[in-house]
């Protein structure tokens, strides 16, 4: 079993900027590939970004490629989302999850977070 929790949402305007930490606690949290989702009302869970186990690899939804940057930080055991130039179609809950292999799909990720809210206004 592995927890996770996150955190660093709130209100930002259009341009702004959040950073965005998942804590991971339980089993060896760095054993696992780690991923950020995010759901706004009404719209299914979508893939915003993913990074391996080792942190040597990351993957992003084409809609964040260069605002968004994923990372490790090993010794506080979290995985980072620096979201950078939020615009109002980024507003939504952000989920991390955890996943014993490399994958896109939200199916694949085992252990979910609650979500942190990130509302973007203009």
């Amino acid at each position: 079993q592995v927890q996770l929790e996150e955190s660093g949402g709130g209100l930002v305007q259009a341009g702004g900027s959040l950073r965005l930490s998942c804590a991971g606690s339980g089993q060896t949290f760095s054993a696992y590939n780690v991923g950020w989702f995010r759901q706004a009302p009404g719209k299914e869970r979508e893939f915003v970004a993913v990074i391996t186990r080792d942190g040597e690899h990351s993957n992003y939804a084409d809609s964040v490629k260069g605002r968004f940057t994923i990372s490790r930080d090993g010794a506080k055991n979290a995985v980072l989302l620096q979201m950078n130039s939020l615009n109002v179609e980024d507003t939504g809950v952000y989920y991390c999850a955890a996943a014993g292999g490399w994958s896109l799909s939200p199916v694949a990720f085992g252990y979910w977070g609650q979500g942190t809210q990130v509302t973007v206004s203009l």
